[in-house]
């Protein structure tokens, strides 16, 4: 199992290009499904969940290929899919598989999809998916582990998701773009990635209106075609690395952004003192605060501060004057990096999901170990600024979403190894 030595101390300073977004290519990749043409996607990200999407994919009978090694463009063919489902041993570390559920009984009639994994950061049921497609007119039940669906055709309705999903969203709208008649999602996820889907599937041939707001409708087609489409910028990878200039004194350029996506992020950490300058042309530079001060964030669903981004903070607060609170009202589950960062010499007092975080606080080397996705960036950009050695245990995790996040941050002069199994023998 993998781990990542850290020396920190270094300030970091150079060019970073920020990867395609994996929250944005994993719905884009299930998509394909929806037609027997080609479908080509650019700016994928080199990371594990995408080759997990594209083994399950394959496994459907679709055509995966890529012209180039490790991949970050895919071609897929949906033309001759003879298997309709996501079995567990596939998809057990990987949540994004349920987002075939949509496509394949839009398409097909049937599908049967293993319930999914993923981080350990809360419950994420899918039971708002299963209302919708049963709005929808598809026949559903769970049982042994698996939800399978089946609908001759689905049938546009009206459906309100009671909680903000961006999975449900993107489930449902890659469901409806084939069904008979008009759907209308209300309360629907605006995150960047759920536009992005629209768009594509609009490049397709589906009739989507409302894009980018909470309340999408969509005039179901017969078929889709195939289009080409470039993957949005990964935003939460680029505010990591906003992050990461900002705590260790350094500066940096960020090409390959979007700005725009990162409203919350950038109001916040120039609220720390953090000067962000964006430049144009997908580039933004951070340049470290003189002084570091405490900020109050409280995780929202976009346009809101988003909760991919709260352990990332919480490393910075370590290191900022005064008290920050953070509160997280996404996921209940999602402060389990706290206590490894209070390992490092962290001050923070957990109350329900309430974090409070006193600073500036000099933290150490330690061995630590990494809960999730975003817990493992958060201990990356602590172990930064620790004095002496860190070693963070189960990177795997931090694999899953950033595209060689070591040799990225060795290029701009972090002190960053990883140590494999073999290494430690």
């Amino acid at each position: 199992m993998d781990r990542f030595q850290i020396h920190g101390g270094r300030k970091l300073n150079g060019s970073v290009q920020i990867s395609g977004a994996k929250n944005a290519a994993l719905p884009a990749m299930a998509a394909a499904l929806l037609t027997a043409d080609p479908v080509v996607l650019q700016n994928i990200p080199r990371v594990r969940d995408i080759i997990t999407m594209a083994k399950l994919l394959a496994h459907m009978r679709c055509r995966v290929e890529s012209p180039d090694l490790p991949p970050s463009q895919f071609i897929i063919q949906a033309q001759n899919v003879s298997m309709h489902e996501a079995p567990y041993e596939l998809v057990k570390t990987m949540r994004a598989s349920i987002l075939t559920l949509g496509p394949l009984v839009a398409r097909f009639g049937h599908a049967r999809v293993s319930l999914p994994g993923g981080c350990a950061i809360g419950a994420r049921p899918v039971d708002l998916h299963i209302q919708a497609l049963e709005a929808l007119g598809a026949e559903t039940k769970v049982e042994h582990g698996y939800v399978e669906a089946r609908a001759k055709r689905l049938r546009g309705a009206t459906f309100r998701f009671p909680k903000i999903t961006v999975t449900g969203t993107e489930n449902i709208l890659t469901a409806a773009v084939l069904a008979d008649g008009e759907t209308i999602l209300e309360n629907a996820a605006m995150e960047p990635e759920v536009t992005d889907l629209a768009e594509m599937l609009i490049k397709m041939g589906a009739k989507i209106e409302g894009v980018g707001t909470s309340t999408l409708k969509i005039q179901g087609v017969k078929s889709l075609h195939g289009a080409t489409h470039a993957i949005i910028p990964d935003r939460i990878e680029a505010g990591t690395f906003l992050v990461a200039g900002a705590i260790t004194g350094g500066e940096l350029l960020l090409t390959n952004s979007e700005p725009k996506h990162l409203g919350a992020v950038i109001e916040t950490l120039r609220a720390c003192g953090v000067e962000i300058k964006c430049e144009g042309n997908g580039n933004m530079r951070v340049r470290a605060a003189k002084k570091l001060v405490a900020h109050d964030v409280t995780t929202e669903e976009y346009p809101g501060f988003a909760t991919d981004m709260q352990a990332q903070f919480m490393a910075l607060a370590t290191q900022a004057e005064g008290a920050s609170k953070v509160r997280e009202t996404i996921f209940e589950n999602r402060y389990m990096h706290a206590s490894e960062m209070m390992r490092m010499g962290a001050n923070i007092e957990i109350d329900g999901n309430l974090a409070i975080v006193k600073g500036p606080t000099p933290l150490s080397g330690a061995p630590v170990t990494a809960s999730d996705l975003r817990a493992s960036a958060g201990l990356v950009l602590a172990a930064l600024v620790a004095d002496n050695t860190t070693i963070i245990d189960r990177v795997y995790h931090i694999d899953r979403g950033y595209e060689r996040i070591e040799d990225k941050l060795v290029a701009v002069g972090a002190d960053i190894q990883r140590l494999t199994s073999y290494d430690d023998q």
